[in-house]
């Protein structure tokens, strides 16, 4: 794995961007070797940073035999902080910067990379994208997912109350959604003893910005009509079913897009061990074969 940074196209800062590629010594790091072939960018949800998606794009990597490019959005780790005006704007403009630094073409992206990807898609140059749960509002269809409980609990520092709001309000977390307000402030505490559960909750106050965004940049059918990227939409079969009916939705309505369910799949799909799911998006990306996999 090769760490790197991009600069950020509105003076922000830096994005922190971590590479896979098939062969160890392809490139020299933020660099495209002239025999290269063209990279993916992956983007990945909320909550998280991208070092959970790191063995999928690993993976992905040597199914493909092209370079695999996780970066942190903005308020993780090395990465710029997010700026008082955050916008899906800013994380369009993001995604472009690392494209361009990389040398990349592709893209695939997880539940908010979702929809990043998604408004992305519709203003600059992607070749093929793949999303997972993209979580885009379409129609207002996620608007009753937003609780103002959430945010009244991250400012006022009430993060356990806060992580039960979001849990319930998006129900991402499997059979664990429904389970009362009370269950879920002791699973927060909890799993706050974990590294995991800890950077999850002192992400809080980025998933309250984001969720905004989400909302502001509420899509129509007709903002896609004109689309001509080939679009794969999957969503797992045990996911929240709302994502589902967004990507069927968009399918129906777009020749670019297809939509498929993955089958035995939670939300969390990309962050799972295994090869199938990244199988799948690297059968895609390669227009429907899979080379062999490249290196070790």
């Amino acid at each position: 794995m090769e760490t790197w940074t991009v600069e950020t196209n509105d003076g922000g800062g830096q994005l922190e961007v971590h590479t896979f590629r098939p062969l160890s010594n392809a490139a020299i790091p933020g660099s495209q070797a002239p025999a290269e072939p063209s990279g993916v960018v992956m983007i990945h949800g909320t909550l998280v940073t991208d070092s959970l998606y790191w063995p999928f794009a690993r993976n992905l990597s040597r199914m493909l035999g092209r370079p695999v490019h996780c970066y942190n959005r903005r308020g993780r780790g090395r990465s710029a902080p997010q700026p008082p005006d955050y916008s899906v704007e800013t994380e369009v403009a993001d995604l472009g910067a690392v494209m361009d630094k990389s040398g990349s073409t592709d893209v695939v992206a997880h539940s908010y990379g979702g929809f990043v990807a998604l408004n992305a898609v519709l203003k600059s140059k992607i070749n093929r994208l793949v999303t997972y749960d993209a979580a885009v509002s379409l129609s207002g269809n996620l608007h009753g997912r937003w609780r103002p409980e959430l945010e009244e609990a991250v400012t006022a520092g009430q993060l356990d109350q806060a992580w039960a709001h979001l849990v319930q309000g998006l129900g991402t977390a499997g059979p664990i959604s429904y389970l009362p307000m009370s269950a879920l402030r002791t699973l927060s505490i909890i799993s706050a003893q974990t590294r995991l559960g800890f950077e999850m909750r002192s992400l809080l106050p980025t998933a309250v910005t984001e969720m905004r965004a989400v909302l502001a940049a509420d899509v129509s059918l007709d903002d896609f009509r004109s689309l001509q990227t080939p679009t794969l939409m999957l969503s797992g079969g045990w996911s929240p079913s709302y994502f589902a009916e967004t990507g069927r939705t968009l399918a129906n309505a777009v020749p670019a897009i297809d939509f498929a369910i993955v089958p035995l799949q939670f939300h969390e799909g990309p962050l799972r061990p295994g090869r199938r799911l990244a199988s799948r998006v690297a059968r895609f990306l390669s227009g429907g074969h899979v080379p062999a996999p490249v290196g070790a």
